[in-house]
């Protein structure tokens, strides 16, 4: 029988790769890198779907360009696989609520909180602090995600963020006046 380690190395070796962190090391090194939290909503076409993310980065102001990846385990990657166009809701501490549901998997993510379509159609959740639609460009495979660029085409911000809120060490964080350096 072939232990988890050593599948593990198994499938590294398989991939290219002859020196890799064991997953355990490589999460454990993230966990005190923190992240803004946004949620992702999207429809290809049979319900909205919605998942909370750390890995939203601008990648370029012109053209407006971001990045963002997702598990294959996510309940929303075949939408997101699907998708031409989505919505990023950047999200600050009085939109936790918005960012534990787009977390917690076997729910629906749009029973609880209000919502609608813009009339291009994507879900947006109402009152978040900013939003940001965007046509998906280009997708690539990386390991079990796949990483996601999209242009930004339209944009809304309700309010400027006086405590964004932030995922540190598996725990929601807000930031605020005094924790400036």
């Amino acid at each position: 029988m072939t232990s988890p380690a050593h599948a593990a190395s198994n499938d590294r070796a398989a991939s290219g790769f002859t020196e890799s962190l064991s997953p355990e090391e490589f999460k454990a090194v993230f966990r005190g890198h923190p992240g803004g939290v946004a949620v992702i909503t999207a429809d290809a076409g049979n319900g909205p779907v919605a998942l909370t993310a750390t890995s939203v980065s601008s990648v370029s102001a012109d053209p407006p360009l971001l990045i963002f990846s997702v598990s294959a385990q996510s309940s929303a990657a075949p939408v997101l696989a699907a998708a031409e166009t989505i919505v990023v809701h950047l999200l600050d501490a009085d939109d936790l609520r918005v960012a534990e549901v787009g977390a917690t998997s076997g729910i629906d993510r749009f029973a609880e909180l209000p919502w609608s379509r813009l009339v291009t159609g994507e879900p947006v959740y109402h009152g978040v602090r900013a939003w940001v639609r965007c046509a998906v460009i280009d997708r690539m495979d990386a390991g079990g995600s796949t990483v996601i660029a999209a242009h930004a085409v339209q944009a809304n911000i309700t309010r400027d963020s006086e405590a964004p809120l932030v995922y540190h060490n598996r725990t929601w964080h807000r930031l605020g006046p005094d924790t400036a350096l």
